[in-house]
């Protein structure tokens, strides 16, 4: 089985050359090769390498350094600005760029995007017509989320963690499900498939996190695991398990069969990016 992340993060120190906007939780800096060495220790082959908002907000120049360096490993995405006049310029550019597979709306974290404005729509048409899947952060978003797929039905729109609402440091909020029943709804829509990472943050429980299958199994239901991918959000969940913690549950569980797992850690990342490490 070849095990590829759907997303974690890279970065380096803040330096006056390219200067952290804001902060991410995690070290001081991890870069391409502390992220090849992370992958390297529990058997991951590669991950789509999602551009930091919280420290870079539209610049993925770190990003793709980081390709450069390590072209068999990982795929690009970035953070795209929907207020440009010019965004649909700038995605169909990235997706022209060495690397690349795909583009992130913030509709979280303090991030203003009407999900009915032109820049969304800019964004949507843009990503449709070069074969980028758009990946949300959305959560509290949910209808947002159906609107936009249902407006723009060739464009596939990939849901961020879950779609729920994640901590940065413990513990895992008091009802970290509560939002389970919208996120299932977006279920209906074929054109959104919905990442299964940074799950193991949700728990309540703590390793191996026993308590996260149930619901996590109800969106796999809900999707098919054609729709859903593993990963782990690497370095956002750093103060809550290591690498290995996000994981090896996934790889050991008997909840899956070896087969939905090759799907769920790689073979649907694998068609909807159209990517596979090396």
């Amino acid at each position: 089985m070849q095990i590829i992340d759907c997303q974690v993060h890279c970065y380096e120190r803040d330096r006056p050359e390219r200067p952290w906007i804001g902060t991410l939780a995690g070290p001081k800096e991890v870069t391409g090769d502390d992220m090849v060495k992370a992958m390297d220790d529990v058997g991951v082959a590669g991950a789509i390498l999602v551009s930091p908002y919280a420290m870079y907000r539209f610049d993925a120049s770190y990003a793709l350094e980081v390709y450069k360096q390590h072209p068999k490993r990982f795929a690009l995405v970035k953070p795209v600005d929907t207020t440009r006049p010019d965004v649909g310029e700038v995605v169909a550019d990235w997706g022209k760029t060495e690397g690349t597979v795909g583009v992130r709306i913030m509709m979280a974290l303090g991030a203003t995007v009407d999900p009915q404005g032109p820049g969304v729509k800019a964004t949507l048409d843009a990503a449709g017509e070069s074969g980028q899947p758009v990946n949300l952060l959305c959560w509290g978003a949910m209808d947002a989320a159906a609107g936009m797929a249902d407006r723009h039905p060739n464009t596939q729109l990939v849901i961020d963690h879950l779609g729920l609402h994640q901590p940065f440091d413990p513990p895992a909020p008091d009802a970290p499900f509560a939002d389970l029943p919208d996120v299932l709804k977006l279920a209906e829509k074929p054109n959104i498939a919905i990442k299964i990472s940074g799950a193991c943050t949700l728990s309540k429980t703590g390793y191996p996190y026993d308590d996260i299958w149930d619901p996590v199994c109800s969106i796999v239901d809900a999707f098919g695991l054609d729709r859903c991918m593993w990963g782990t959000d690497w370095t956002r969940a750093v103060n809550l398990l290591t690498y290995e913690q996000g994981v090896r549950p996934f790889v050991e569980t008997d909840r899956f069969s070896a087969s939905d797992k090759e799907k769920l850690m790689g073979g649907t990342l694998a068609r909807i990016y159209g990517w596979t490490p090396g």
